[in-house]
């Protein structure tokens, strides 16, 4: 029988069908609790994202079932998220509701690039500081963009989230609109206290509920959602010019970017919530781009895994992806059966579930003691979360990444000693001293290496043990063969003994030793002589 190819390997297989008829009753009511939660969250991001309402909708219901199908984890369940949301709102900005739909499509496409290219195995390697000061950016973020709707004031000019914040709290203080903040600030707290209190019961959408019955009740003043349609529109491309395709590349990759790295993070959320669960990264990318390509079709906001509803849904018992395919179907009843009555919620109640779902992104005692850690994880916590804040989620986890490989490769050379073995005097006064090297001879600690080598004097031999090498990379394996140039030039013999085979192959290929057969063939004795520069 001939082994399956490589590309049908990202598509659901057989097991993952049969699965959906295991607890199809339980799957269905896992889905309804997430759908009633994923109601007015994607009311929300839809309006944060500057498309409206119904996009946020379009993109529960296609993308949300279209992952689900074809994405890597049985209990992931995607939609549009805050973090997108703080990703788009510039790119509206710049480029309007057509560029976010063609920046969708294209990311669509990048991510089934990553699929196929596995690289999803990448997320393995984020450090917790990272994730962790990322999310309490993205968490800050969305609380910035929900004040203008808060205060029951138009959304102020501006790109910076900070700024336009501070715009509308003056255009408020100028001409007070209370009933809107009376409903935002009731509508968290009614979710917060309620999430307290019986975390298990969706009380974002019975404060939405409470809101807007309220101001229906007292015909409040405030900004509703407006008519939405009762069902999808039809898909269309529309939206597409391909002139702008070249200058919505960047925005696209970062689009991809984030989708990669919020949704296989929230499967591992996911994983780690039912222990012996393991998500599969290329087929969570797949599933993530087959969504990306087909939501902007309909309208949709590009969308990713989403680590709240896809909670709610392994707390709830699903038992496969029956559960969050069900959510997305139930989702687009609702919005055909009430769609008039979902059109009177006012913008203020989703500005109070968006603040304090921020508030419950943080999870204040895994941050406490990352920060307690070390100085070093303190220092990349507040760096990625302060340039998510002021730059962009991207560019901050690039940040975050890039001082995490700094403070790691610092420990590196701290723990990389070359220390005096022994000394052994030999005939006519000359002595021959032995060395011991010990950790990963990289680029970072190559010149301390060097330097404390070159420093040896008044010997006429020296033994170099690289038992305890633990890594050599190009500039380490230069600087080795520098200093014993260096120590042979000044009448110095140099051997080497204890490389590991690993090793020995960068080192042979830069002449610091000669080429010959492997040592488990017995032909390279265990210390070598090293050959003159």
């Amino acid at each position: 029988m001939n082994p399956p190819r490589p590309s049908l390997s990202v598509l659901p297989s057989l097991a993952d069908l049969r699965s959906m008829t295991r607890a199809p009753r339980r799957d269905l009511l896992c889905g309804l609790t997430v759908a009633v939660v994923a109601l007015p969250l994607a009311l929300g991001f839809g309006v944060t994202s500057g498309l409206g309402a119904a996009s946020g909708l379009v993109t529960a219901i296609v993308a949300g079932a279209l992952a689900a199908l074809f994405g890597g984890s049985a209990r992931q369940v995607s939609g549009p998220t805050g973090a997108m949301t703080v990703v788009l709102v510039p790119i509206v900005h710049h480029y309007g509701a057509d560029g976010v739909l063609t920046v969708g499509l294209l990311a669509g496409l990048m991510l089934l690039g990553l699929a196929f290219a596995r690289a999803g195995s990448a997320m393995a390697y984020v450090p917790a500081p990272v994730i962790a000061g990322f999310t309490i950016g993205i968490a800050a973020v969305i609380s910035l963009q929900q004040v203008p709707n808060a205060l029951g004031v138009p959304l102020p000019h501006g790109e910076q989230v900070a700024v336009v914040a501070a715009r509308a709290a003056e255009e408020f203080g100028a001409a007070p609109h209370w009933p809107a903040l009376l409903l935002a600030l009731g509508s968290a707290a009614l979710m917060l206290a309620g999430a307290r209190w019986k975390p298990t019961v969706p009380f974002s959408l019975a404060a939405v509920a409470a809101a807007t019955v309220v101001a229906e009740a007292l015909h409040l003043h405030v900004t509703r959602i407006g008519s939405l349609p009762p069902s999808l529109p039809a898909p269309s491309l529309a939206f597409l010019d391909v002139t702008r395709v070249p200058s919505l590349l960047a925005p696209a990759a970062a689009v991809a970017a984030l989708a990669a790295l919020e949704s296989l993070l929230s499967a591992s959320v996911a994983d780690g919530m039912r222990p012996g669960e393991r998500h599969d990264p290329g087929k969570e990318l797949f599933g993530q781009g087959v969504a990306n390509l087909a939501a902007p079709l309909f309208g949709g906001v590009p969308a990713t895994g989403a680590i709240a509803r896809t909670a709610v849904n392994v707390r709830t018992g699903a038992a496969s992806r029956l559960a969050a395919l069900a959510h997305a179907v139930i989702l687009a009843g609702i919005v055909a059966v009430a769609a008039p009555l979902v059109g009177r919620i006012p913008l203020a109640a989703l500005a109070g579930v968006l603040l304090a779902t921020a508030v419950r992104m943080v999870e204040t005692d895994a941050v406490r003691t990352m920060a307690r850690a070390t100085h070093g994880d303190a220092l990349v916590l507040v760096l990625t979360a302060a340039s998510t804040l002021a730059l962009d989620l991207v560019r901050a986890v690039l940040i975050g990444l890039g001082v995490s490989v700094l403070l790691a490769l610092r420990a590196a050379v701290r723990g990389t000693r070359l220390t005096p073995a022994a000394a052994d005097e030999v005939p006519g006064g000359a002595g021959t001293v032995t060395y011991r090297f010990d950790g990963p001879l990289l680029f970072a600690a190559a010149q301390r290496f060097r330097r404390s080598l070159a420093d040896v004097q008044g010997v006429a031999a020296v033994d170099l043990r690289l038992s305890g090498l633990t890594a050599v990379d190009a500039t380490g394996a230069m600087a080795l063969k520098d200093v014993v140039g260096e120590l042979r030039g000044r009448g110095i013999e140099v051997s080497i003994s204890g490389v590991g085979q690993g090793h020995r192959r960068v080192l042979e290929s830069f002449g610091v030793l000669p080429a010959g057969p492997s040592p488990d063939r017995g032909a390279i004795p265990s210390a070598v002589s090293a050959p003159a520069p």
